[in-house]
């Protein structure tokens, strides 16, 4: 179990543990979460995410974390920011948040509660200039969610990522600066 970063009123954030794998292809994987990002991953795909964020964690502070239920311990989503390193993305190295929550706990605003930790967490800890969040116009939940939290749509940084399918292109994005945050919460 990784360390625990941050904390909700229903949820405890923390880092990607070694021991972690399992869960995440258990609870994180299915097509339907993964639908709109590209589909299931392998087991050596994701294992090579945890270590990125675990390499995050050692480098700059932050990465993506597990966000598990204060209740129960269950690993509910993954979340948390790390640097955009798409090489098709305009804004390289840009604090880049992104959320994804296990299909049985959909419509519980969990994402909701683990992001806005998450965004005060990049303002107050990491010092972020602003935070960008990318996903498919499709994905509607998922930008839907990025204006609820006060993010706003930057065309401009649009790109077609071949990884997803036409219909998932192109990849969209919003941002949110520390001004606009403090405006909207």
């Amino acid at each position: 179990m990784g360390e625990i970063v941050l904390t909700t009123e229903r949820l405890q954030l923390r880092e990607i543990g070694e021991n972690d794998l399992e869960a995440h292809l258990r609870h994180l994987n299915s097509p339907a979460v993964m639908a709109k990002l590209g589909g299931p991953r392998t087991a050596e795909q994701l294992a090579e995410k945890h270590e990125v964020s675990r390499a995050g964690f050692a480098q700059d502070g932050f990465g993506f974390m597990f966000a598990c239920d204060r209740k129960t311990g269950e690993l509910v989503a993954h979340c948390g920011m790390k640097r955009v390193s798409n090489p098709l993305a305009p804004n390289i190295g840009d604090h880049e948040i992104g959320w994804l929550v296990r299909e049985d706990r959909w419509r519980q605003g969990l994402a909701e509660e683990a992001m806005r930790a998450v965004i005060q967490w990049a303002f107050d800890t990491h010092n972020a200039p602003h935070l960008v969040a990318l996903t498919s116009a499709s994905n509607i939940g998922s930008w839907k969610l990025m204006e609820k939290l006060g993010m706003q749509r930057r065309p401009e940084l649009d790109f077609d990522d071949p990884f997803f399918a036409p219909e998932h292109n192109p990849t969209i994005q919003y941002s949110l600066t520390h001004e606009q945050w403090e405006n909207h919460k």
